[in-house]
């Protein structure tokens, strides 16, 4: 299962969204106060689209499919919580229009 979570997020990695791009842009090499991030990353059996392990904090950045997730990304954050993350999700169209307001939630949170 891990092999298949690794490809599975190498090609998550090559064909990220807009937001995802704008998001990584901004938070990639120590950008953020220091704090390193990794983007489409397996975790505790998901992929997780931005985590900080230091901060133990999970970014996701969700788009129109995410309206009718049943319960999913709810099960999914109460997961990592139990696990000891914090899930912050922001919509694309929040990163897009104001990226700066989305970065310095993050900034807050990483700060805790």
């Amino acid at each position: 299962m891990m092999r298949r979570l690794t490809s599975t997020a190498r090609k998550l990695r090559a064909n990220c969204t807009n937001a995802e791009a704008a998001l990584w842009s901004r938070l990639r090499d120590r950008q953020l106060e220091g704090i390193k991030f990794k983007r489409q990353q397996p975790l505790e059996g998901y992929i997780v689209d931005l985590v900080s392990f230091e901060k133990r904090i999970v970014i996701e950045v969700d788009g129109g499919q995410h309206n009718q997730d049943d319960g999913r990304d709810a099960m999914r954050d109460a997961e990592l919580a139990a696990n000891g993350f914090r899930v912050l999700r922001f919509w694309n169209n929040e990163v897009l229009t104001n990226l700066d307001v989305v970065l310095e939630t993050i900034r807050i949170a990483c700060l805790e």
